[in-house]
């Protein structure tokens, strides 16, 4: 899977830049909604290429239109920008220097790319408009649906994006036809039972036996309900009742997520969460309240967007070092709240580091190897140009 070019086409001037931006971004991380220094370097950047640009969209989110050669469509590109509340342990030169603060999911990464890709758009015009979108809280699902509806899709043909993946050495792209993310749906169960004295249960109504019958029906949703060639998942995070040993409790709550990957897979993990919780409240004779908290959508890559992002994805690295995710993402992203207004596709960049294997997204030892910057600055650049042409109607 090695390329004949450790830079994939990305000019070296270009890529030593965007490395130092990613390690400056990575000493300074900032958590969702708080990326104001991270906004400000983004401006910054632009401002010295010339880019006319929109800072603090949706609080600190940055947009920037570059013109294409034809008037017509826009091409988007997306790249995230905050960080996570972990403390790190990487032991890098340019580690965190916020403490309990780090990007411990290559957001740094992401967001350096597209400015690289920014250089090269614009030292050769891509063949439509195309709109670059430096979008932050994406770790909280918020960034998406806010930008969205400040107007950021106004004009939009298609949207790209991507994020690097451990799970693949650098020199390999994921592009896949249908789900890569899942939905990422929470729930919270309150039971109300009556309390008592711990040698007298026949007097009180257990909320604890009430809960745990309910955690253990739960699982058996999944299991029992849901087609196994669709991966889903229930799971109960938070069960919080009780305040002494001998006291029977009265109260008790339950917190978990619900993810699916089909749209109508998730209908039916909500309506029966809510159906199970409510029969056994019944069963017990115990007052039950079910909240629903409606998270992003499974995000699925549809169309003639992912045959484009799969030609440019070639185009830099060769027809044998691109493929399909080996699995999808039981994680969420809010990229998925994109793709219900406009086409678009997500890809994953290699970016494993040899000898770290073992460490995921979101750990606190997550790294990735640099040269994945320039491979995810010349497919941005790449796939911009691949759309610009199919719009126009030209070949990709």
């Amino acid at each position: 899977m090695a390329s004949p070019d450790p830079l994939f086409g990305t000019p070296t001037d270009v890529f030593e830049r965007i490395r130092a931006f990613r390690r400056d971004l990575h000493q300074h991380p900032e958590l969702s909604w708080q990326e104001q220094r991270t906004m400000k370097s983004i401006a910054a950047r632009l401002a010295e290429l010339g880019v006319a640009h929109r800072a603090g969209v949706a609080g600190t989110g940055v947009i920037a239109d570059l013109p294409g050669l034809a008037d017509g469509p826009i091409i988007a590109l997306r790249a995230d920008t905050d960080a996570l509340p972990v403390h790190e342990e990487t032991g890098l030169s340019f580690s965190s220097t916020h403490e309990g603060v780090m990007h411990a999911c290559g957001h740094d990464g992401h967001t350096s790319m597209l400015l690289g890709a920014t250089e090269m758009l614009l030292r050769d015009p891509p063949p439509t408009p195309v709109r670059l979108i430096w979008q932050p809280a994406e770790e909280r699902a918020e960034g998406a649906p806010a930008l969205i509806e400040e107007g950021v899709l106004e004009g939009v043909a298609m949207i790209f994006g991507g994020h690097v993946d451990r799970h693949y050495p650098p020199g390999f792209m994921a592009v896949t036809h249908g789900a890569v993310n899942a939905s990422t749906d929470m729930f919270r169960i309150e039971i109300r039972g009556r309390g008592g004295h711990g040698a007298r249960p026949h007097e009180a109504l257990d909320a604890v036996v009430v809960g745990s019958l309910m955690v253990t029906a739960i699982q058996t949703i999944v299991s029992r309900e849901i087609n196994p060639a669709h991966p889903s998942v229930i799971s109960v995070g938070v069960f919080e009742a009780g305040t002494a040993p001998n006291v029977i409790a009265g109260r008790a709550r339950l917190e978990g997520t619900i993810r699916a990957q089909d749209a109508t897979v998730r209908a039916h993990l909500q309506q029966s969460l809510e159906r199970v919780a409510s029969a056994i409240g019944m069963l017990h004779d115990a007052l039950v309240t079910f909240e629903l908290i409606e998270g992003t959508p499974p995000l699925i890559n549809e169309g003639v967007a992912v045959e484009l992002a799969q030609q440019a994805a070639i185009s830099v690295l060769g027809e044998a070092n691109v493929g399909p995710l080996a699995t999808a993402n039981m994680g969420g992203e809010d990229f998925a709240c994109y793709l219900e207004h406009v086409p678009g596709c997500y890809v994953r960049f290699g970016g494993q580091v040899a000898g770290r294997e073992s460490f995921p997204a979101h750990s606190s030892q997550f790294d990735f190897d640099e040269r994945t910057l320039a491979m995810g600055a010349a497919w941005f650049n790449a796939v911009a140009r691949h759309a610009g042409r199919s719009l126009l109607g030209g070949a990709a």
